[in-house]
């Protein structure tokens, strides 16, 4: 008898504890429904149910903490309205809380009943609700993101993404009909990888990477991404994807290149190059590639032949000055490796002024390649304080030397 008493005074237990947590909730919304409502103390109330095995899997209980947002944010913009200060920074996070809110109800609210039933009562009124906020998504978007709150930020952008990825708004197909989100999703991805976050830059942007303006800088950070996590093949594919659909945009022909000539694949770098080249033979990027393919290959003459090709085309092409420089540099080093050092030897005169034509060789170009771009030492830098060392040049030599903070 004594155990019967026991088992029915727990059950009346668990029954007034679920009852005051629900009771909890209705409180909340009554709070943040009145007239001059306590945030404060709504907010305070709903986060204990939301953490309440009582309470937490109830989508009523989601329900009403996005309702609590909505109404924190109607109460701003109401002060806005009557021209009364109000906090611009609240309304974005009410935005992005009330969305995260909803979102989660309507998931709990997906869920059968017992009799195999879905029952959703809240999708219609808080699909609405998402809807009219996602102005405010944006907004909070560039206040952080100009703030360098690359966190909230990606949380604006990317709930803004998330909706249109929501089975609440499959009917409004907002991946088709919402002209701006591709730039939306940008924007997520860029605040993504300023914080490396390498998931989230997958996740958003793919959705921006056929717009016109950004879908080249995305796919970039899509190749990034997937170099980052380790994922060769897939990053492979996304610099072959990406040089065919944005051809002109050379980071994906250069990366491509450079993973070739790294692992020493130039027979398949050097084809992919010749096909590049079949398609737009007036392409100075792509001549230069073929060069430096060559150059890596250690076979000097073709490397010249690309590179002064390149030149003819585009004589502001300061790289391929810089190579070209470079490259005598190289045969002087090889010859002076076979070279013979002992003055007395009836060879060394001739083999000195050989060893010196390859420095006059390079000596223009690397000048060029410093005309042209001043600010980039290392194109030139290192190369002018050779050729001015080894030519003698005591006033140029003083100079590059300073220059070089040598």
């Amino acid at each position: 008898m004594k155990k019967v008493l026991f088992s029915l005074a727990l059950l009346f237990a668990a029954c007034a504890i679920s009852f005051a947590q629900e009771k909890t909730v209705k409180e909340a919304k009554k709070i943040a429904n009145g007239t001059n409502p306590d945030f404060a103390k709504a907010e305070e109330l709903i986060n204990q149910a939301l953490t309440n095995p009582e309470t937490k899997d109830l989508a009523e209980t989601w329900d009403v903490a996005g309702f609590i947002q909505k109404r924190r944010s109607e109460k701003e913009m109401e002060n806005a309205y009557l021209r009364k200060p109000y906090d611009t920074i609240q309304v974005y996070n009410s935005a992005l809380k009330m969305c995260q809110y909803y979102f989660k109800c309507d998931e709990l609210a997906q869920i059968p009943n017992e009799k195999g039933k879905i029952k959703n009562k809240y999708r219609k009124s808080n699909s609405a609700a998402i809807l009219a906020e996602r102005g405010n998504l944006i907004n909070g978007g560039i206040q952080f993101f100009n703030t360098e709150d690359n966190k909230d930020a990606l949380a604006c952008f990317g709930t803004y993404v998330d909706i249109a990825l929501h089975p609440m708004f499959e009917k409004e197909n907002l991946l088709e009909t919402d002209t701006i989100l591709p730039q939306i999703a940008y924007y997520a991805s860029l605040a993504a990888a300023k914080m490396e976050d390498y998931p989230s830059v997958l996740k958003y942007a793919p959705y921006a990477k056929d717009d016109k303006e950004v879908g080249k800088f995305a796919m970039e950070f899509i190749s990034t991404a997937l170099k980052a996590e380790g994922d060769t093949a897939k990053w492979i594919a996304s610099l072959q994807e990406g040089i065919q659909k944005y051809p002109d945009h050379q980071f994906f022909f250069g990366h491509l290149i450079d993973y070739y000539s790294n692992n020493n694949k130039y027979d398949e770098a050097m084809q992919f190059a010749d096909n590049m080249l079949a398609k737009d033979p007036n392409n100075t990027f792509y001549l230069y590639v073929k060069g430096y393919l060559y150059h890596n290959m250690g076979d000097y003459e073709n490397a010249l032949k690309f590179y002064n090709e390149t030149i003819a085309k585009d004589p502001t092409y300061a790289e391929a000055y810089s190579n070209i420089g470079l490259i005598y540099c190289l045969q002087a080093q090889d010859f002076s490796e076979k070279a013979t050092s002992d003055v007395n030897n009836p060879k060394y005169q001739e083999d000195q002024a050989t060893l010196k034509s390859f420095y006059e060789k390079a000596k223009p170009y690397y000048e060029k390649a410093r005309e042209l771009k001043p600010d980039q030492k290392e194109l030139w830098g290192n190369g002018l304080y050779r050729v001015y060392y080894n030519l003698q040049m005591g006033p140029e030599f003083e100079e590059i030397s300073k220059v070089m903070g040598l």
